[in-house]
């Protein structure tokens, strides 16, 4: 296995893909999964990375994390970051074993709302402001655990105050930021889980996505649970916190699920 770690536009990309034998599989590619943990803004959460990337090397994925710069920091920083990881894993496509035409991004909670953001159109002129071309980034599958999607009534305040810093309140800016708002065609095929309680993020906020979805003609694939809070990430005692904190047996089937769902997708 390879171990790749790269400072990019002051975010830390690191993962892992699996040893190729060009005797045994020649010219072997990969499904890719870029992981983009939460934390509201504030921090990226150690439970949303490495012990989900590695769930995903497990099923034979090449994994990336990326631990992007949060507040002070503000939009769209996070946002450009994002890109430049993408940029990075494609331009290393040959050597990392990489289908172009696989490509995933998963997001938890504010990470969730970062990687919508950038996988749908809200995106695009920022990115083509900096340089980007988004229809060449945008991955082709995203998935999402407990989201941050609104801006608006169903809102987590803390993720958009440390995102949007003194435009925090901004209509313009909140509209811009607010996921739900954006989804159309050029939005990849969705999947997404959240807990039905969850007192921090509303399930609110994947009821509107799967909303957007539906009206857009995107496909969605969602998995709402009936116990739990927020912040699961795998839902076991490898990302529980205080010992027993985040154990929740009903949500822990959510990785089949959406390894499965991509193998479908991807074929």
């Amino acid at each position: 296995m390879q171990y790749i770690s790269r400072v990019i536009d002051d975010a830390r990309l690191f993962g892992y893909v699996p040893d190729n034998s060009e005797e045994i599989l020649p010219n072997r590619t990969r499904t890719t999964v870029l992981v983009i943990p939460g934390g509201g803004y504030e921090m990226t959460s150690d439970r949303e990375s490495e012990p989900i990337a590695l769930q995903f090397l497990a099923a034979d994925c090449n994994t990336f994390v990326l631990r992007y710069s949060c507040r002070p920091a503000t939009y769209p920083t996070q946002l450009l970051q994002v890109a430049a990881a993408l940029a990075e894993i494609r331009a290393h496509a040959d050597e990392w074993h990489v289908d172009l035409d696989r490509i995933a991004v998963i997001g938890f909670s504010a990470g969730g709302h970062l990687a919508a953001d950038f996988a749908t159109g809200a995106s695009d002129e920022v990115l083509r402001a900096h340089g980007y071309d988004p229809d060449e980034l945008r991955p082709q599958a995203l998935m999402l655990g407990y989201p941050v999607i609104t801006a608006g009534e169903f809102r987590h305040d803390g993720s958009f105050s440390a995102l949007l810093g003194e435009d925090y309140g901004k209509q313009e800016k909140m509209d811009e930021v607010s996921v739900e708002q954006h989804i159309d065609a050029r939005t990849p095929p969705v999947f997404v889980w959240h807990t039905v309680p969850d007192d921090c993020v509303p399930v609110e906020n994947t009821l509107m996505l799967v909303e957007a979805c539906h009206k857009a003609g995107v496909p969605v694939e969602a998995h709402l649970f009936p116990s739990g809070g927020h912040g699961l990430a795998l839902g076991t005692a490898q990302t529980a916190w205080q010992g027993v904190n985040g154990i929740e047996p009903c949500v822990q089937t959510w990785m089949k699920l959406a390894l499965d769902w991509l193998a479908r997708l991807f074929g």
